[in-house]
C-alpha cells in the first residue's frame, strides 16, 4: 500500500482556506486538469460523514471517474474519504486543516493499493511518483486560487 503525506502553507485564514472544501469549488483545484465534476448522491449541497460522492471528469480521452464514501467531514477542519476506482484502485485520502498564527497549513494524506501483483510493481516505479506529483500540484493550486495569485 502506497502511503503519501504533504503539507502546504497557504497565506490565508483557516476558514477562507475551508471555503474551498465543498463540493462546489473542489473542483477547481482537485481536479481542475481533468475537468472534474463532483455529484454527491441524494443532491446535498455539502459534504457529510456517510455520504456517496462520484468524481467523473476526462484526462485526454479517457473518461475517468471514482466512487468515495466520505469518512470524517468536520467544516473548516478536515475531510477524509475512502474511494475506488473504475480499475480496482481503493484507497483513502485525508485532509486536515490548521490556522497557525496569519496563516494556514493543509496537510494531505493519500492511502492507495494497486490491484494485482503487476500493477503494485508498476506503482513502485511509476505511478506513486505521478501520484505525489499530482498531490503536490493540488495543494499548489489551492494555494494560489486561496490567495488570489
Amino acid at each position: 500500500m502506497a502511503r503519501l503525506e504533504f503539507s502546504q502553507r497557504i497565506d490565508a485564514t483557516a476558514a477562507l482556506v475551508s471555503a474551498f472544501f465543498v463540493p462546489q469549488r473542489m473542483p477547481y483545484w482537485y481536479g481542475y486538469e481533468m475537468k472534474a465534476e463532483f455529484e454527491i448522491l441524494g443532491g446535498a449541497s455539502d459534504f457529510a460523514a456517510g455520504q456517496k460522492v462520484r468524481i467523473t471528469g476526462r484526462l485526454g480521452a479517457q473518461e475517468v471517474g471514482i466512487t468515495a464514501v466520505v469518512t470524517r467531514y468536520d467544516f473548516g477542519r478536515a475531510l477524509e474519504w475512502q474511494f475506488q476506482d473504475q480499475y480496482g484502485v481503493k484507497g483513502k485520502q485525508s485532509w486536515e486543516i490548521a490556522a497557525q498564527n496569519e496563516a494556514t497549513i493543509v496537510h494531505m494524506r493519500d492511502e492507495y493499493e494497486m490491484p494485482g501483483r503487476a500493477a503494485r510493481i508498476f506503482d513502485a516505479l511509476i505511478t506513486r511518483h505521478a501520484v505525489a506529483r499530482r498531490d503536490r500540484g493540488w495543494l499548489t493550486r489551492l494555494a494560489r486560487l486561496v490567495e488570489r495569485r
